[in-house]
């Protein structure tokens, strides 16, 4: 049988009912284009977090104050506040006595605060941390310098401006060597951050975070002693296993803990990091294309239902094809066919709007300042196509083996 003469049947039907026909490839449509717009959008937010990660470096190893499970969340993560970090456990980390496989280390504390300039006040984010912070976490100086271990220590009050911040602040102004009040304390403007760009939606990113020295943020900001967490730089990713044996054995000594099931801190290196976001990401999108296929399967039923109809209305004309000698087969076949047509033509529909939706959607969050790559691959094209394709067989194999089975005679008299 000529494949072309059903195809052509099954376009002039669909011609001659557009409305049925377009609620019928609607679906289709709809689940198509959900598929390839979640793909996309699951594969850029993997690629936005990830590139957030790998840009800082993958040779930093984290500590968290308070003990976890192996794969599990330290308890500091859980807003438990744990007191364990002390700025003496960072000076004995960053000695190459203890830890060689450290090139740098830097300790951090993180908090919420007000800041007024020319009487305008607002609330930012800040981070308190030690001189070494450019290095660890290889950030850049756009203007002015960044504070030196000097002011780290001496309660100095001097304060960085990340790039978000220094522009609303201070618009179109040099900021250097301006005034800052926080907490009803004069600091002076020393620095300027390069852009980094936002790390992920929710999370605040260097651009929007002032920085001042790690004494200073603890005394006069948060009042508390202890550190938040403490990142190191490892001279390499591969030493990063042996500076994790020489730390914790450190830390042991420091808290005069024996047994390592009593460890009262956590440490995480951005490689696995980067495997449990890698994992996260990955069943979020496998769960959100499941979702996706749902809309697929309820198109794939309208293509039954309407085929179902086709197959009512067309009695007659199935009676005249099987009076003229056409077989079950030849009549199954034209059903099967048409079915797989509505189906192909909804997926390459929904395929070309599922990218003009993830395209516009990946503009739109570039345009909020995010570095959100538009990702669409072939295979996720191939493999809407071949759903789509895969649907039509499905649920137009009952519609056809129906057809199939109607009797000449009983065809030829049908009203």
């Amino acid at each position: 049988m000529n494949i072309f003469f059903p195809i052509k049947i099954s376009y002039k039907y669909l011609l001659a009912a557009k409305f049925r026909s377009f609620l019928t490839i609607l679906g289709i449509i709809i689940g198509v284009a959900s598929v390839i717009i979640i793909m996309s959008i699951g594969q850029s937010a993997q690629a936005l977090i990830l590139d957030q990660i790998t840009g800082v470096g993958s040779n930093l190893i984290v500590i968290l104050p308070g003990a976890s499970e192996k794969n599990g969340p330290p308890a500091a993560m859980m807003g438990v506040s744990i007191t364990t970090l002390k700025y003496a456990d960072l000076k004995a980390l960053k000695n190459k006595k203890n830890v060689p496989e450290v090139e740098d280390a830097a300790g951090y504390v993180l908090g919420t605060t007000s800041i007024i300039h020319g009487g305008n006040s607002m609330n930012v984010s800040f981070e308190g941390t030690t001189a070494s912070y450019v290095n660890v976490e290889n950030a850049e100086i756009a203007k002015g310098n960044f504070f030196n271990q000097d002011e780290e220590t001496n309660l100095s009050r001097v304060v960085v401006l990340g790039d978000s911040i220094a522009k609303e602040i201070f618009q179109n102004t040099n900021p250097l060597n301006k005034i800052l009040k926080i907490k009803n304390q004069n600091f002076l403007v020393i620095g300027v951050l390069a852009k980094r760009g936002s790390s992920g939606f929710g999370v605040t990113s260097q651009d929007d975070t002032i920085f001042v020295p790690l004494r200073t943020a603890q005394r006069m900001l948060l009042g508390i002693s202890h550190l938040g967490f403490i990142r190191l730089k490892a001279k390499n990713a591969n030493l990063i296993s042996e500076a994790e044996t020489n730390i914790a054995t450190t830390l042991r000594e420091r808290h005069k803990i024996d047994n390592p099931s009593n460890d009262d801190f956590t440490i995480r290196d951005e490689a696995s990091a980067i495997s449990i976001i890698k994992q996260v990401t990955d069943i979020l999108r496998y769960f959100l294309l499941a979702i996706g296929t749902i809309s697929l399967i309820v198109g794939g039923i309208g293509v039954m239902n309407i085929m179902i109809m086709a197959v009512n209305q067309r009695i007659r004309e199935i009676g005249l094809r099987k009076a003229v000698g056409a077989k079950n087969s030849d009549v199954q076949m034209q059903f099967l066919i048409e079915s797989i047509f509505i189906s192909f033509l909804g997926g390459i529909i929904g395929i070309i709007i599922g990218i003009l939706v993830s395209f516009t959607i990946s503009k739109i969050i570039q345009y909020l300042q995010y570095n959100w790559p538009f990702l669409i691959t072939w295979q996720s094209i191939v493999v809407a196509s071949l759903v789509s394709i895969v649907i039509g067989i499905i649920f137009g194999i009952y519609p056809a083996r129906k057809a199939s089975q109607i009797s000449p005679m009983e065809a030829l008299r049908y009203e």
